[in-house]
């Protein structure tokens, strides 16, 4: 057991930085939530996106052409506030250079009242702490021993296949492949109203009070776009229902949240245009395609550039 933790404090399994060897760069392909620990710490990016799959078709190279800022996408589906902000911790600390922008993306989850910002699934918090001790029990786990392994044939294969740098994951083949474009279930279920306003209509809010502390803590001057990413027409609340105040109240306290801030702007997607009126455009209430993506990536080029 001695020889396995030490040989995991060595290889550093998820290439945090840690292991007191120079390695080989980067990580096999993995899933984003273990990935962000080395995508989070290379200084090829300066710029980086961070949310869920409601911000995940927004592409890193895409806001690179529009901004000159180099993107990488820390996103990790099922995420919530406290995922994220950990994640924009632990980017904002491995930057040999200032950060030049970061985008988050605010939806129904960031509107919690709960100060604990509860999780939906399960989440490394270990591999991005600040202790040392708690990153060193982490790596007491039966997936790290597997993943010791693969980190193994990673580091003494010559050219291995590595994980996207830049992070992009494309979800739509994956949509594709279950039949939600086709079946006539999904066009009822996308056409019935759904309410994904959070449903906290008087606050507070403590996610927005949380990345306000952390960017005041640690991105002073960093340009931060806040965005409400667009959802279906039939998602967007009913005037006057307490799914409006809900949607308003929340809407309310990221806007202030930008106001107060300097080099901050909120990118309000979530509203009634031609685009999401078209059922095509999207694969359930909050999940749009390549089409609906461009244009929240045009919406954020537009804000960040606004900004200089």
């Amino acid at each position: 057991m001695s020889a396995f933790f030490l040989a995991a404090m060595v290889i550093d399994p998820y290439d945090t930085g840690r292991s007191p060897l120079s390695l080989k760069e980067g990580v096999r392909p993995q899933g984003p939530r273990t990935a962000a620990a080395s995508r989070g710490r290379d200084p090829a990016f300066s710029g980086a996106i961070f949310g869920n799959s409601h911000v995940q078709l927004v592409k890193p190279e895409q806001l690179k052409a529009l901004t000159g800022v180099p993107f990488v996408s820390l996103i990790a589906p099922a995420t919530g506030p406290r995922e994220t902000l950990v994640l924009i911790d632990w980017f904002l600390r491995h930057r040999r250079e200032p950060a030049r922008a970061l985008v988050v993306g605010i939806d129904e989850a960031w509107c919690t009242p709960d100060p604990a910002l509860p999780i939906g699934k399960p989440f490394p918090f270990w591999l991005f702490s600040r202790s040392t001790a708690e990153y060193l029990i982490g790596l007491m786990r039966y997936d790290v021993l597997e993943e010791v392994h693969r980190r193994i044939r990673y580091l003494t294969t010559h050219s291995p296949e590595r994980a996207r740098p830049d992070g992009y994951w494309d979800y739509e083949e994956g949509y594709k492949i279950q039949g939600f474009l086709d079946s006539p279930q999904h066009r009822s279920k996308l056409l019935a109203p759904r309410n994904v306003s959070g449903g906290n209509g008087t606050g507070p809010f403590p996610a927005a009070t949380a990345l306000a502390a952390l960017l005041e803590a640690e991105a002073n001057d960093i340009p931060v776009i806040l965005v409400r990413p667009p959802v279906y027409v039939s998602a967007l609340p009913e005037p006057g229902s307490s799914a409006e105040r809900a949607d308003t109240a929340c809407r309310a306290a990221f806007r202030a949240l930008a106001d107060k801030r300097p080099a901050t702007k909120l990118v309000d997607l979530r509203r009634d245009t031609p685009l999401i009126r078209e059922p095509s455009n999207f694969f359930d209430h909050s999940h749009y395609r390549q089409i609906v993506a461009r244009e929240v990536e045009t919406s954020i080029a537009a804000a960040l550039t606004s900004l200089r």
